[in-house]
């Protein structure tokens, strides 16, 4: 049995944070662990309150799994706190294994779910033990200081955050202009690839980064390469938002059934740029 491990915050209307990771983990068969970094009072609407666990709590989480589950792969989302996220890295400098981070910084609704003070913690203690970042246009604009708006704006924010120290930088596109959605992945060795799919008109998008990072930690921990494990997830989250659940009144949640549900796979487009 392949295991992996999600270490993020609650969403208690269950669209996004460590309900949609281990959806996501249910969904591609893998077995999935938690370590909840804080708890929120949310729905589709916004983000009402967050209570913080404790940096020791939160160590203590992830040693007693460790101590007892073989996990292959992990998955970082909201840390929070500069105290947290010190807390996590000095358990993962421990152990080896591969680790996606999805820079959470501000849920859909707009509240803050990672103080500003994180920011550096995250760029000098965190992001270097990654196989794989997952930044949406605005994270890549906090981690850098850049305005990104062109081709050669995402270029050049990722060759910045490549020099962090991880492995592999996704450029996620979502947030800019146009037809469709291009993701552009980065690897240190300079090689370079996007994905693009269909940009699909909806308000259900709740959740949508998680649960991408998530896809991408349940591949890598089945066995796949980087590469493919970034395409299928890319897949997977592409037939999530094609297909809603339409719940909610504010920002609904993707549809986490739809990749195994759905006949045809999503289409996505793999464009070799190097």
């Amino acid at each position: 049995m392949n295991i992996v491990m999600t270490i993020a915050g609650s969403d208690s209307s269950g669209g996004a944070g460590i309900q949609a990771d281990l959806k996501t983990f249910q969904e591609l068969g893998v077995y999935g662990t938690t370590v909840i970094t804080a708890l929120t009072a949310q729905n589709t609407l916004g983000v009402s309150s967050i209570f913080p666990a404790t940096p020791d709590f939160i160590q203590a989480q992830m040693e007693v799994v460790l101590a007892d589950l073989s996990v292959t792969a992990m998955k970082t989302g909201m840390l929070f706190s500069t105290d947290i996220i010190n807390a996590v890295a000095e358990v993962l400098q421990q152990v080896d294994v591969q680790l996606v981070v999805d820079p959470v910084m501000i849920a859909k609704g707009g509240a803050s779910l990672l103080q500003q003070q994180a920011v550096e913690a995250l760029k000098t203690k965190l992001i270097p033990l990654a196989t794989v970042l997952t930044p949406n246009i605005p994270e890549a604009e906090v981690l850098t200081g850049m305005t990104i708006l062109t081709t050669a704006d995402i270029q050049a924010a990722a060759q910045q955050i490549l020099q962090l120290g991880v492995q592999c930088v996704v450029m996620k596109g979502g947030h800019l202009e146009g037809s469709e959605a291009v993701d552009t992945v980065f690897f240190q060795d300079g090689s370079t690839f996007s994905l693009r799919s269909e940009r699909i008109s909806t308000q259900h998008t709740h959740g949508t980064g998680c649960t991408f990072s998530a896809a991408i930690t349940a591949f890598l921990g089945k066995g796949y390469a980087v590469r493919a494990a970034i395409i299928e997830a890319k897949r997977f989250i592409q037939a999530a938002i094609e297909n809603p659940l339409n719940i909610g009144n504010g920002n609904g949640p993707t549809n986490h059934f739809a990749y195994k549900q759905v006949t045809a796979k999503s289409e996505v487009q793999l464009v070799e740029t190097t």
